[in-house]
């Protein structure tokens, strides 16, 4: 049986002065009628399926056929053209994916349109939303999904871990040194102009040491693998980092539409990231004796990233607040206002951008941010994370010295290489730009999100005439990269299966220690033919297993 609930709009915001703890959603995966009642558990019943055991399988098992009419024959699966992350050249799977390739093929068409209705069933009824903005207006919409998930190998990604972790450690150093001594400077490896023109640059911050002297405690990295199979990263996302509450539930979703095959299979968990985050949080607290108050600073529920801000409120047992729910007493502490009066803060996770945190620094009519905020935490009475200014190094044009700034400051060569990039800003390498702009992805210095960006190959002549003209009048604001063939995942298009380009934003914590999720969002550009991922203009999102073929 199927019960599908209207699910109520976003609740109204609680009175100005008091703090919005998140609610919890619930989502229960007994059947119908059993627990503590009916309204506490609205859940599908789904029907479960024999269990499967892993192992090596050749192109003959993979097409067996125990049941009538397959949806998926693997070898009428054809992405030669690209590097899959599943399927080899061969038609084989690759190791890591055997045991996943064999069990989805012994599914009938019906039994995998289930498991498909079921994992958007869950979506509804869990939630699971993003906002569009079109035309002025803010659409709320279902979280896209494919059940078919990425699968890495654990070997490959001891490796990916440690490259994330020698990234972010530099990317820490160089803020620090940007505003402090500057070395990196005088020393001739990095442009002085660079940063008088950086738009994430904050004098405010000079002089400021943070604990752990990190800056960016959260980062989300995006990771591409071209045809060859080898993995780049293609940026970093250090201002305010989004999307992990999606790879989180991503895996909850699968774990109610597959729930056999985490039984089976050594598919390494995410769900410790909500308390990882925390145990971050809290060791940057100014007050180490006692447990910190934390609380997630969000602009409000018309924000595009609301619920992934609810949620991680609520996974993590802090505070949901907005800026008129915080104060800055005279003794500089932060303190959020309480229904028993006001509570001091001692960490906030903030999810509003540095231009708005606080009126008396920066903008002076912003209403998101909290008066003398910055005061605060100058003085050490409060801990922000990540800390403004860390934008700095959020940079398209910075991101293309991240090799040089890694060789710098841990005198290491990159253990992950960055995509080629060309800097518009050098006369010499502009030059190149124009004349090959069929042939290049172009991309703002600070845009996000997949705004504002040519794709060379796919634009029309009116658009490389455009993107030419943006480039000469402001060449600084400019880089270009060759279009790389991303790698593809096989992805259900209606009753197939066809080649999806994906790419990979795992999510870094770091203060005094640093953490890796194990995997991270998987986004897909569900649009055939199409490279751009981005949830606002058509892409998806897939879970990620990170599978230990090594253990029993």
């Amino acid at each position: 049986m199927w019960v599908i609930f209207k699910l109520p709009s976003p609740p109204a915001p609680l009175p100005t002065g008091v703090g919005r703890q998140a609610a919890p959603v619930v989502f229960s995966p007994l059947p119908l009628g059993e627990g503590p009642g009916v309204r506490g558990n609205i859940s599908p019943t789904l029907h479960h399926y024999p269990l499967f055991h892993q192992h090596h399988i050749n192109h003959s098992s993979i097409t067996h056929t125990g049941n009538p009419q397959m949806s998926i024959h693997w070898n009428q699966y054809n992405a030669t053209c690209f590097h899959d992350e599943l399927i080899q050249d061969s038609g084989e799977p690759r190791l890591a994916a055997a045991a996943l390739c064999n069990y989805l093929s012994s599914l009938t068409d019906e039994e995998l349109k289930k498991r498909k209705n079921a994992a958007e069933l869950a979506i509804l009824v869990m939630g699971i939303t993003f906002t569009v903005y079109s035309e002025g207006t803010n659409i709320d919409r279902a979280w896209p999904f494919d059940i078919i998930p990425r699968i890495i190998s654990k070997k490959e990604w001891e490796r990916t871990e440690a490259g994330l972790v020698q990234r972010m450690t530099a990317l820490n150093m160089f803020i620090q040194d940007l505003y402090s001594e500057q070395r990196i400077i005088k020393d001739g490896l990095f442009p002085i102009e660079l940063l008088q023109n950086s738009k994430n640059f904050r004098p405010q911050c000079v002089g400021i040491r943070p604990p752990h002297r990190t800056w960016a405690h959260i980062c989300g990295s995006d990771l591409v693998r071209d045809r060859d199979g080898t993995l780049y990263v293609l940026e970093d996302n250090l201002r305010v980092p989004s999307g992990v509450s999606y790879m989180l539930e991503n895996r909850s979703v699968m774990k109610r539409t597959f729930p056999e095959l985490f039984e089976n299979q050594n598919i390494q968990p995410v769900d410790d990231y909500p308390s990882k985050l925390f145990d971050m949080l809290a060791s940057i607290s100014p007050r180490t004796e006692e447990r910190p108050q934390v609380v997630v600073l969000t602009p409000g529920i018309y924000n595009s990233a609301y619920f992934e801000h609810s949620y991680l409120a609520q996974n993590m047992g802090a505070e949901l607040v907005e800026g008129p729910d915080l104060v800055v007493g005279d003794n500089d502490c932060v303190y959020m206002r309480d229904i028993q009066g006001l509570k001091r803060v001692d960490v906030i996770y903030r999810r509003v951008d540095d231009l708005f945190l606080d009126p008396e620094v920066f903008e002076s009519d912003s209403l998101l941010g909290v008066r003398g905020l910055m005061r605060a935490w100058r003085k050490g009475k409060v801990a922000l994370a990540n800390a403004p200014g860390a934008g700095v190094a959020d940079d398209k044009v910075v991101y293309s010295y991240v090799p040089d700034i890694i060789k710098y400051y841990l005198d290491q060569d990159p253990i992950i290489p960055n995509v080629e990039t060309y800097r518009c800003l050098d006369p010499k390498q502009r030059s190149h730009v124009l004349a090959n702009l069929d042939k290049m992805v172009v991309k703002p210095a600070n845009e996000s999100g997949g705004y504002g960006m040519l794709v060379g190959p796919h634009a029309s002549t009116e658009e490389h005439a455009k993107f030419a003209e943006l480039i000469q009048n402001d060449p600084r604001n400019y880089i270009a990269q060759p279009a790389l063939t991303l790698s593809t995942v096989p992805t259900l298009c209606d009753d197939h299966v066809e080649p999806r380009h994906v790419d990979l934003r795992p999510f870094i914590l770091q203060s005094d220690s640093t953490y890796v999720t194990m995997g991270g969002l998987t986004r897909v550009a569900l649009r055939k033919g199409s490279l751009v991922v981005n949830s606002s203009q058509g892409g998806g999102s897939k879970d990620t297993w990170i599978i230990n073929t090594e253990d029993p």
